[in-house]
């Protein structure tokens, strides 16, 4: 199993709702710590968004690249709002420029409100189609063909790269719709889905299956975990606690709007209602009252946590994208608890040889202890 983290690029918060106390703002190296952190913990890469409410997710990850020496980034972007070739090009650059830790997160755009700020006038289905047709060629461009291509949304002539990447970038796509799963059985190397129950998470991941058997499957979740199970808990209603009815009704009345087959899978799990959040045996929807996309966390104790995981694997997801609230505190609260409990059940192992398991050595006494 490969864990990747979360860069929170619109700033953050030790609360969902942030307050005037409570917001970091967001600064390069702040972003910086978050990736580092995440780096020495043993997470693979970090997820960085896309979207009108956040800062650019290319720029935002070349920044960091010079702070961190192994992370990968997983850049959220958007076909059709650029040219393939150009993001062809940005992608090789990225590649040899960061010693190949690239990996690409395609998001066809649920929103037509949000996309017509991006001057995309194009329904949900016809981006689908756009998005089928740019990676087609981002991908033919990647792997070092010329391609010409005259299609309903995509022309390019003759298009090449000057320099191909030594390693092709992983292509990552999440869709519920219909018309989102011959796109990624075609083009994706990753179906990613949100945290639903497992029973849920198992009929989609048949269907992508029944398109392309050899897909591999991720998905996006938050994560509260603490030593003891009530600790836990006490931090997800303490989260809770300052999110008014208010705020719930103006977050819950746009994403009543949305086009999104995904986020209204997500809506349906919590009905906007802050009873009966628990929707399976450690996951919570009360995220998904105040944020939209990924709505669900996994709640409990750390071996609880890593109990969920291995659910989640057994129905063959590979890849764990993950968030919390702090995002810096809370990726030491899973990668000091829940991945040292995966590593001893022989799940997971640091993906720079587990450095930092020599014991301690009491000063002067020379005597290890015990862990």
């Amino acid at each position: 199993m490969d864990f990747h983290w979360f860069l929170p690029t619109n700033g953050d918060s030790r609360d969902i709702v942030g307050t005037a106390e409570s917001v970091r703002p967001l600064t390069t190296k702040y972003l910086g710590q978050i990736a580092r952190s995440a780096e020495q913990l043993g997470f693979v890469g970090a997820l960085t968004p896309t979207g009108a409410w956040c800062e650019d997710a290319w720029l935002s990850t070349a920044m960091l690249t010079e702070v961190t020496e192994r992370l990968k980034f997983l850049v959220a972007f958007r076909p059709g709002l650029i040219s393939p070739t150009l993001a062809a090009q940005m992608a090789s650059t990225f590649q040899r420029l960061s010693g190949n830790r690239l990996l690409l997160n395609v998001v066809t755009g649920g929103e037509s409100r949000e996309q017509r700020q991006f001057g995309d006038f194009l329904d949900k289905d016809a981006r689908y189609a756009r998005t089928g047709e740019f990676l087609t060629v981002v991908n033919g461009l990647l792997r070092g063909e010329t391609i010409s291509y005259d299609g309903s949304y995509v022309k390019v002539e003759e298009a090449r790269l000057a320099r191909v990447p030594s390693q092709r970038p992983a292509v990552y796509f999440g869709g519920s719709s219909k018309a989102a799963g011959p796109v990624a059985a075609e083009h994706a190397d990753v179906y990613l889905t949100w945290g639903e129950p497992p029973a849920q998470v198992a009929e989609k991941l048949a269907w992508i299956r029944s398109l392309n058997p050899a897909m591999r499957f991720g998905i996006r979740l938050h994560v509260i975990t603490r030593d003891t199970a009530g600790a836990a808990w006490a931090e997800a209603e303490r989260l809770l606690r300052n999110v008014s009815p208010a705020d719930i009704e103006a977050v819950q009345q746009g994403l009543r709007r949305s086009e999104s087959v995904g986020q209204q899978r997500m809506r349906e799990l919590h009905g906007g209602d802050r009873d009966g959040l628990v929707v399976a045996p450690n996951l919570w929807a009360g995220v998904g009252l105040v944020r939209g996309g990924a709505g669900t966390a996994l709640v409990g104790s750390h071996t609880e946590v890593a109990d969920r995981i291995e659910e989640y694997a057994a129905l063959g997801i590979d890849e764990f994208i993950l968030s919390g609230y702090p995002h810096l505190e809370e990726a030491y609260w899973f990668g000091e608890g829940v991945l040292p409990e995966l590593r001893r059940r022989g799940r997971w192992s640091h993906p720079a040889g587990d450095p930092g398991t020599t014991p301690a050595v009491v000063p002067f006494a020379g005597v290890p202890l015990s862990r």
